[in-house]
């Protein structure tokens, strides 16, 4: 008897050392999935160096080798949009000293070009507040017909102060070149359109009246661009017209000038990276219902790619049960938000409950509806929908410090197993 409980015993540890390594191994091809992501082969998955397109043939690819099946024949639904770009020169020069892109300032995304030494005027947060509006500034500033550009020394300034130097700076970009000297945290988007100026934010330097300025700053508005959606399907056992849709954009911001990018690696290499963890996951599981798994295109430029589907469906939407938007995936110590968790709360209670009965997750924090990921084209058009992101210390985001090297992955494991649970539930 004792012989048989501890060949039993023997047994159950080999399978679970088996089951414990197979899992690690996924995991870490997973991570590796995410970090060549974040390289600079894919240069930021944006509009410069063709860095979206690689990223989505470098995702059909992975969807192909787990055996996911394509919708009408291809792994691709096709769209376009105009997008600012800045493809080479992206060099500012104050006093003789070369400033580094994305560390001590960054374009505006919908900046013009500017080659040219700077003849300035130097104004300071009174200088445009004071104006009972704006053509009184502009018209004081025209007065000075020696200046081609405008700096604006804004540092410590906060809150609704700030925001509206911002908008004035904004404003004033119409008509001339203008730097903005902030002390808050630079972050960069995506942008459609291209102004005639350029607006530089710069990051906590002085600049007096006397300084040298020199800029060198290219951009190009790519018209028509095009930029694909990844799409394909894992069936279920017995056919059925229900199905999941489980999205992620793979899409970042690109590059600023043609030295640096953004590796985007919490945002969202990190929930690209989960589509392909959830499939080898699912995969091996009993489904019901068919699993569509979308990688997104044009998300950072104004949610275009889920647009575009809800538009075009290949799927109806009438038979989509339930879409899962997964954003910012690389942390989760803090738990995870849930968008849209009011606007459907029973089924918030299940993704509650599955928590609950393993204590996966520290937090679950429920939120209203809000457009700020490819969740909100579903749910505007009557499919439910959530969009799930992890909260944690780690508070890089759209800028150049959002680095694979700079995700813990703390709570990964158990993130992928929670939904997965959570999926079954649906």
């Amino acid at each position: 008897m004792i012989v048989f409980n501890l060949k039993q015993y023997l047994q159950l540890l080999l399978f679970t050392c088996f089951f414990t390594f197979n899992l690690y191994s996924q995991n870490e091809e997973i991570k590796s999935l995410c970090k060549n992501l974040c390289s600079e082969k894919y240069f930021g998955r944006g509009y410069v160096k063709g860095g979206d397109s690689l990223s989505a043939f470098y995702i059909a690819d992975e969807f192909k080798k787990r055996g996911l099946q394509s919708i009408n024949g291809t792994f691709f639904q096709e769209f376009y949009f105009d997008v600012n770009t800045f493809p080479s020169h992206m060099e500012l020069k104050i006093d003789d000293k070369l400033l580094k892109p994305g560390i001590d300032f960054l374009v505006d995304p919908s900046s013009g070009s500017s080659k040219k030494k700077w003849n300035f005027q130097l104004l300071k947060p009174n200088d445009l507040l004071e104006n009972s509006s704006f053509s009184v500034l502009l018209d004081k500033i025209s007065n000075n017909n020696s200046i081609n550009s405008i700096v604006i020394q804004a540092k410590d300034l906060k809150g609704d102060s700030l925001k509206q130097i911002k908008s004035v700076a904004k404003k004033l970009s119409d008509y001339y070149d203008v730097i903005l000297i902030l002390s808050e945290k630079l972050t960069f988007s995506v942008s459609n359109v291209q102004m005639k100026h350029t607006l530089i934010y710069l990051k906590d330097l002085e600049v007096q009246k006397n300084s040298l300025v020199e800029s060198n700053i290219i951009s190009q508005l790519k018209s028509n661009h095009k930029a694909r959606n990844v799409l394909a399907v894992l069936p279920a056992k017995k056919p059925t017209n229900h199905y999941l849709f489980i999205t992620a954009h793979y899409d970042h911001l690109g590059g600023m000038g043609d030295k640096v990018f953004f590796p985007g690696a919490n945002d969202n290499a990190s929930g690209t990276s989960m589509l392909f963890a959830l499939t080898d996951l699912l995969s091996t599981q009993k489904r019901k219902k068919n699993i569509v798994f979308i990688a997104f295109a044009g998300e950072e430029a104004g949610l275009i790619g889920s647009k575009y589907y809800v538009d075009h469906p290949l799927i109806p939407l009438t038979n989509i049960d339930f879409v899962l938007n997964l954003d910012i995936m690389g942390s989760g110590e803090e738990g995870i938000t849930v968008v849209n968790a009011t606007e459907y709360p029973k089924i918030f209670d299940k993704l509650v409950n599955t928590n609950k009965n393993n204590k996966y997750l520290s937090n679950i924090k429920k939120r209203g509806k809000a457009a700020n990921s490819d969740h909100y084209w579903f749910s505007e058009n009557g499919v439910p929908a959530f969009f799930i992101y992890t909260m944690g210390p780690n508070k890089n985001y759209h800028d150049v410090l959002d680095t694979y090297e700079n995700l813990s992955f703390n709570e990964y494991n158990d993130l992928i197993e929670f939904l997965s649970n959570f999926i079954k539930k649906i």
